[in-house]
């Protein structure tokens, strides 16, 4: 006949089960005070450390499943080791909310100003006098429209910054008029021009591709001004800026921020404009409004190649 388990055998198996529990809705870590509000004790998380089957990640959170927070269980162990009142931020907050093809290093996490944070290795604290708006559910972050304008700021270069408010309104994580009333709000900006002229790319391409001044372009850039230009809208609102060049058989079609998801069209513009250039009638060269916002010199220098091609002896 089998022996009964141990009071300690039973005891281990209870809170490894409590332990599961709790770490399956976490991604594989737990917190220590939620340990202890289920009854475990103190020396129940320690006899399991000491046993090596449970890790700790800092002083709020366990290890269950793995060595180490892995995946979504990075960003619980970043809010619980940051204190009860922070909240995930920029892109860490885009992408909790739903944002595909983006990394979110490092994890952003905003705090308020008479927190106190000690540094955890791949967070960046944002101390903040206000946090704005938060979801509190869940992984407790800043709503989408706040994220996506702190993001933008705190991305490193324009290009990022230009591709994040692209992808996320594109995928619609954020809605047009929700982005263009926050960004109405908005008193202080780090990088101001670039992000109003991106979010009017975005949220209204027909106002803000009617903005460039292509001819003032081409001639600071001493390129002849187009001899006739012309907007055209089509199907679900997709905006376009028609250039041409007649005497030279150049035509620039510049597109409004409608389909592509990011900046992934203005690679593939310049390599499709490469191309055409070599061809001998009509030359077509295709002009995303927002490769346009951040380097127009590229395209310029290409609508002059392609002049030349047609004759231009500049």
């Amino acid at each position: 006949m089998a022996r009964a388990p141990s009071a300690a055998a039973r005891r281990r198996a209870w809170r490894h089960e409590v332990a599961r529990l709790l770490a399956d809705r976490h991604s594989g870590v737990v917190r220590r005070a939620d340990l202890i509000a289920e009854g475990l004790t103190d020396e129940d998380i320690r006899a399991e450390v000491d046993r090596g089957v449970w890790h700790r990640a800092g002083c709020h959170t366990l290890c269950i499943a793995g060595t180490e927070p892995r995946g979504e269980g990075l960003f619980w162990w970043a809010l619980w080791e940051s204190g009860p009142r922070a909240v995930l931020d920029g892109a860490t907050s885009l992408v909790v909310s739903g944002l595909k093809h983006w990394e979110a290093s490092p994890i952003d996490v905003s705090v308020p100003r008479n927190a106190t944070v000690r540094s955890l290795p791949g967070v960046r604290h944002h101390v903040l006098r206000d946090l704005g708006p938060a979801i509190p559910v869940g992984l407790r972050r800043t709503k989408t429209d706040v994220a996506l304008l702190r993001a933008a700021q705190w991305e490193r270069t324009d290009r990022a910054a230009a591709t994040l408010v692209a992808m996320t309104v594109q995928q619609r994580l954020v809605s047009t008029s929700a982005l263009m009333d926050r960004w109405g709000g908005t008193r202080r900006c780090a990088r101001r021009q670039l992000l109003g002229a991106v979010i009017r790319d975005v949220c209204d391409g027909s106002h803000s591709i009617n903005e460039l001044d292509v001819v003032a372009a081409c001639r600071a850039h001493g390129i002849p001004a187009p001899s006739r230009q012309s907007t055209r809208t089509v199907g679900a609102g997709r905006v376009y800026l028609d250039l041409f060049w007649d005497d030279y058989g150049v035509h620039g079609e510049i597109q409004g921020a409608h389909h592509q998801w990011g900046l992934h069209g203005v690679d593939d513009a310049v390599r499709g404009n490469a191309l055409a250039i070599d061809q001998r009638d009509l030359v077509s060269l295709q002009i995303p409004v927002l490769g346009w916002r951040l380097d127009p010199a590229v395209f310029l220098d290409q609508i002059a190649s392609a002049l030349r091609r047609g004759g231009w002896a500049g």
